[in-house]
């Protein structure tokens, strides 16, 4: 908590205000609270508020360390839940992607990126996913990894294949936590190996990490209270609202 105190109180951390500083941790308690009791969101809501304050060449670097570390504490938390089986060839997949995404010179458009994303839950969540989606680990994993390196948010992406394999809601949040931790490990490594220096944020870095934990523990009580059906209802209302979100925002960056 002096950390805490000390993170608001002695003034800025690369140009962010004290003001600015407190809201943040809020905001990381509340994404990793939303993430731990529905399964996703907080991730692409904690991105949106980060944009707001942070300069854009560190945006994506900070916010995936985060991330990392808010789904390694929930991966843990509910470590007995996890469905191992696709883990192995969605890492694979992970470090193909993670490999292509960073050796692009060329970004692609975020605003198209963001309109193929939002299209592509949608569809997830309105047509019943096919068989061969719960069966493709490694794609999911080596295209939203590519995603990742532009984007950084790409939960509701994961979230898709998650669902796909029809896990309940403790065993969805679980599995995953674990397949965001992967996928945010290897894009840390990968913005490490290209000169990313990540020292100046490490404070900062920290304290989202710890109050991301926090609400880590109150959304685990959460979840146990949901049932089933109530989970896979709230999930599916959440990423109808991301993806409309993510295709209007995509759209307006063309006008």
């Amino acid at each position: 908590m002096d950390a805490f105190l000390d993170f608001i109180q002695n003034g800025a951390l690369n140009g962010l205000s004290p003001g600015a500083g407190a809201l943040l941790l809020a905001m990381s308690l509340l994404g990793s609270f939303i993430t731990a009791s529905l399964g996703l969101g907080g991730g692409v809501l904690l991105l949106a508020v980060l944009a707001s304050f942070m300069p854009a060449a560190a945006l994506i670097p900070v916010h995936g360390v985060i991330q990392l570390g808010s789904n390694f504490f929930r991966a843990a938390v509910l470590l007995g839940r996890v469905h191992w089986k696709p883990v192995g060839a969605f890492l694979a997949g992970s470090l193909v992607g993670v490999a292509i995404g960073g050796s692009v010179a060329v970004q692609l458009p975020p605003g198209l990126v963001k309109i193929a994303v939002g299209t592509f839950v949608l569809w997830s969540v309105f047509r019943k996913p096919p068989a061969w989606l719960a069966r493709a680990a490694l794609p999911t994993g080596l295209v939203s990894s590519v995603l990742t390196m532009f984007f950084g948010a790409t939960g509701p992406f994961v979230a898709s294949y998650t669902r796909s394999l029809a896990l309940p809601r403790q065993e969805h949040v679980a599995t995953n936590a674990v397949l965001m931790t992967v996928q945010h490990l290897l894009k840390t490594g990968m913005f490490a190996a290209l000169g990313f220096a990540f020292g100046p944020w490490a404070l900062f870095i920290a304290a989202m990490i710890a109050m991301g934990f926090l609400g880590t523990l109150l959304g685990k009580q959460v979840l146990t209270r949901f049932s089933d059906r109530g989970f896979k209802r709230a999930l599916d209302i959440l990423l109808v609202l991301i993806s409309l979100r993510l295709i209007v925002t995509g759209a307006l960056t063309f006008f």
